[in-house]
């Protein structure tokens, strides 16, 4: 009857769905995930949010109408509650680990991307305009995510935050993270490193830019976070037509995604044998209130 129990009920309900009526090739794993209690800090302005009942459309007041706002800006800080923690973990091996093995997670970030928070902090037409008008502005805040990214992954490696993903961890967009070459071959089995994991960047919000401007305002930001990473996958919704000989640079790159909006046959020779051909279908078939 609990929040949280009816939480992981359903959880588990999900896994028996997925094995008896779905019966694809997903592993359902005998064990029994629990993530870290934590809260994460502003970056010292307000974001105002407008609209969006229901889950309908939004728009939003972006903070930086000036780019002399960006010294107000601080780097997002992670605090870690281990006391609840710790508390939520002993709960789920006392109700489950009889037939489960539980497990300690940390999920910090879905993307690395930094496009979503750019807009959000400048505003979605005046980031498209700028990179015309004030491109030196643009590149101070996209360096300002850069290092805020960076200094969140030394905190979570430093405190022994991080979690392998090379299971049945959903990585991105691109399905799931099996891989017999993660960790390292170096890994000590105690301290996970981001060399031991998958990495994941895209930019659906980028997609009205040239590959020229894509490269000079984004992936030369996205590049020193992806470069951290043993394996990486790339995209989202956005279509990669235009920006796969830019984003081929990218080490260690393994999946590639193909979303509704590109041409397929395209990036099927695009990506040839080199990378895994992550194929997406078009949401909207899969979404109406009643599905067929």
């Amino acid at each position: 009857e609990g929040t949280l129990a009816r939480l992981w009920e359903f959880k588990l309900l999900k896994e028996i769905f997925w094995a008896e009526r779905i019966r694809d090739d997903r592993v359902v794993e005998r064990a029994f995930t629990v993530y870290h209690v934590f809260e994460e800090s502003t970056r010292g302005v307000d974001v105002k949010i407008i609209g969006g009942d229901g889950g309908g459309a939004y728009g939003w007041d972006a903070p930086i109408t000036d780019y002399a706002d960006i010294d107000k800006l601080k780097f997002r800080q992670i605090t870690v509650d281990p006391e609840k923690t710790s508390k939520l973990y002993d709960l789920a091996n006392d109700v489950l680990g009889d037939i489960l093995e539980v497990r300690l997670a940390g999920v910090w970030w879905w993307s690395h991307g930094m496009t979503s928070d750019l807009i959000m902090l400048r505003g979605f037409e005046r980031t498209l305009y700028d990179m015309h008008d004030n491109p030196e502005g643009v590149h101070r805040l996209m360096a300002f995510l850069r290092d805020e990214n960076l200094a969140n992954l030394d905190f979570l490696q430093t405190n022994g935050l991080l979690s392998l993903n090379n299971g049945g961890d959903f990585i991105g967009t691109g399905g799931y993270g099996w891989s017999e070459e993660l960790p390292a071959a170096d890994f000590d089995g105690l301290r996970i490193r981001t060399m031991d994991m998958w990495g994941f960047c895209e930019s659906q919000e980028t997609i009205g830019v040239s590959p020229e401007s894509f490269e000079e305002f984004v992936f030369a930001y996205q590049l020193p976070i992806l470069e951290r990473f043993a394996l990486n996958i790339y995209g989202c919704c956005e279509p990669l037509d235009n920006r796969f000989e830019v984003i081929k640079r990218i080490p260690r790159l393994r999946k590639v995604t193909v979303s509704p909006w590109s041409d397929v046959s395209a990036m099927a020779e695009k990506i040839g044998t080199n990378y895994i051909y992550s194929r997406k279908v078009n949401p909207a078939e899969i979404a109406p209130p009643t599905i067929d």
